[in-house]
């Protein structure tokens, strides 16, 4: 079975995504969209598109259900079985797996205890 395919997403909090987007934009070059965050598209070795891409975003601490200082959203190719194959390894799953127009999402604890994301993108991404 694939498990992760590629990263999905890259989320970051901030006391302040206003400056830090700024920042990234200003001294990395990052084209951050007015919605905090930017797209990069996965391409091959000839510089063609292949259908992915990785979402990079700040937004703020505030209202945040999880510590950490950011996420990383790992791209899968299905999600169920890859957590049915956790679950059997003696992972600890978190939460139960939501569906939704962006794909699905699941979430396991690392050894130590940092909860990782797991996104199935929806049909056809």
């Amino acid at each position: 079975m694939q498990r992760v395919t590629g990263i999905g997403g890259i989320f970051f909090k901030a006391r302040d995504p206003e400056a830090m987007c700024a920042w990234y934009q200003k001294h990395l070059g990052i084209d951050v969209l007015s919605w905090g965050g930017a797209v990069f598209n996965w391409h091959d070795a000839n510089g063609q598109p292949t259908g992915g891409s990785t979402i990079w975003s700040i937004s703020a601490k505030e209202g945040a259900d999880d510590p950490a200082p950011f996420t990383i959203n790992y791209r899968v190719a299905d999600l169920d079985a890859l957590l049915a194959a956790l679950r059997e390894e003696g992972c600890t799953l978190v939460g139960e797996p939501q569906d939704g127009e962006y794909g699905k999402f699941g979430w396991v604890l690392d050894p130590e205890g940092n909860k990782v994301e797991l996104w199935q993108p929806p049909p056809g991404q």
